[in-house]
């Protein structure tokens, strides 16, 4: 199942690419610091778990020669200013691979580090290797393809954002327990733990894909209960006028393979208080912040809410179809840690009682157990675990416990 698409002549010019690039990196001088690429969300964005962790190396580790990888068909890198950005799939990117001493991947290899590498990865024996995932595992039992194997195997680590997470990877993911690191996850750097907003105003909506609905055809997608749910949840005349009586405002964050289907969305009923977006025209990063609450179905986006002690509502109309086509790691009956909801009816009852006062989590005491850390520092913690502390001459005097610029 392939996440992008590959011309018919791709897979002999990575070959070409891999072959010469291998040959150049043998013969390039050193560059005096480590080299480190980072790349997330198949190069398309700069969001989750790499984004945060590549502006902490970028900020705090002046030691290394880190670099962003990013596909070249988006304008991010430019809009956004990310100095030492490679384009995914150039020669520069595969002369980089076989000169990086490390990688940080968010998705995989594949798509984050070097496109088509799967059949060549055996030839790079230096670059230490890690996961750190896009978000907390939990919903969804691992998905791997073929393409992924020699790609696993070939990593040299994986971080794990709790305990609860390392025993996902070493039981459920079947990970040499020596493969497994628990340092936390970067993108919680980003946000203040236990900081509900006063009272819900601003709700975030996003559900999650199925990868049994790939192939379909349109018609045959829009017939599926996916789809009938996710616009009936959105059309619903009762959570409509709930909406409005209490003056919500609602982003809808359709997924990337809803694109196709934005302007069905966007005929729905007009209203100025709820907007659909496509995935491209938010950062996720953000919208989790500004969010007062969470309406979701399965994705691991809610974990940023419950470790900022926000309300979620995960609408489960299709529980078991997702139990029995995928599987899951968590006892959807007993370990959610927020509202659930199988029915627009019930979705609208929690919205009713949450925005009326209820603007806390109820399972927040939940939240030691899957997230290990509290303290912001999880990406330090990463970066000396695989790569080491930052070198005592690179690090600033400290005094009285604060860190003051070096003269």
């Amino acid at each position: 199942m392939g996440l992008k698409k590959v011309k018919w002549y791709e897979p002999a010019l990575v070959a070409i690419k891999v072959t010469a690039a291998r040959a150049l990196a043998r013969f390039l001088p050193s560059k005096g610091r480590p080299i480190v690429l980072v790349g997330g969300n198949l190069g398309e964005k700069y969001e989750d778990n790499a984004s945060v962790f590549h502006t902490y190396l970028m900020k705090e580790r002046p030691d290394l020669d880190t670099y962003w990888l990013y596909d070249r068909r988006t304008d991010y890198v430019k809009r956004e200013g990310i100095d030492k950005a490679i384009p995914l799939g150039s020669f520069r990117n595969y002369v980089m691979f076989f000169r990086a001493d490390y990688s940080f991947h968010g998705h995989s290899i594949l798509y984050d580090i070097a496109p088509g590498i799967d059949p060549y990865i055996h030839l790079n024996k230096k670059t230490v290797m890690t996961h750190i995932s896009h978000g907390i595992e939990g919903f969804k039992k691992i998905l791997i393809q073929p393409e992924d194997v020699p790609l696993l195997r070939r990593t040299d680590y994986f971080n794990c954002a709790s305990d609860y997470e390392r025993n996902i990877k070493l039981k459920g993911w079947g990970f040499p327990e020596e493969k497994l690191i628990t340092t936390g996850m970067a993108r919680f750097d980003r946000l203040e733990p236990d900081s509900p907003a006063p009272e819900v105003q601003n709700i975030l909506v996003m559900m999650t894909w199925r990868e049994w609905l790939f192939g379909l055809s349109d018609e045959e997608f829009m017939e599926s209960e996916y789809f009938r749910r996710t616009v009936g949840l959105l059309d619903d005349p009762g959570i409509r006028r709930l909406i409005e009586d209490r003056g919500l405002k609602v982003k809808v964050a359709l997924h990337p393979f809803m694109k196709r289907f934005e302007p069905v969305f966007k005929s729905l009923p007009g209203s100025d208080r709820i907007r659909f977006v496509s995935f491209d025209e938010i950062s996720v990063k953000e919208e989790v912040i500004r969010a007062d609450m969470l309406l979701t179905d399965y994705t691991s986006v809610s974990w940023d809410f419950l470790y900022q002690n926000k309300p979620i509502i995960f609408y489960m109309f299709d529980q078991k179809e997702l139990e029995e086509k995928r599987g899951t790691y968590l006892d959807l009956d007993g370990d959610l840690y927020g509202y659930k909801a199988k029915s627009a009816g019930e979705v609208r009852t929690l919205l009713d009682k949450i925005t009326a006062g209820a603007n806390t989590n109820p399972w927040y005491g939940k939240a030691p157990y899957y997230f290990g850390y509290f303290d912001g520092e999880n990406c330090r913690r990463l970066a000396d675990k695989v790569i080491g502390p930052v070198p005592s001459e690179d690090r600033p005097p400290m005094m009285a416990g604060k860190t003051v610029p070096a003269e």
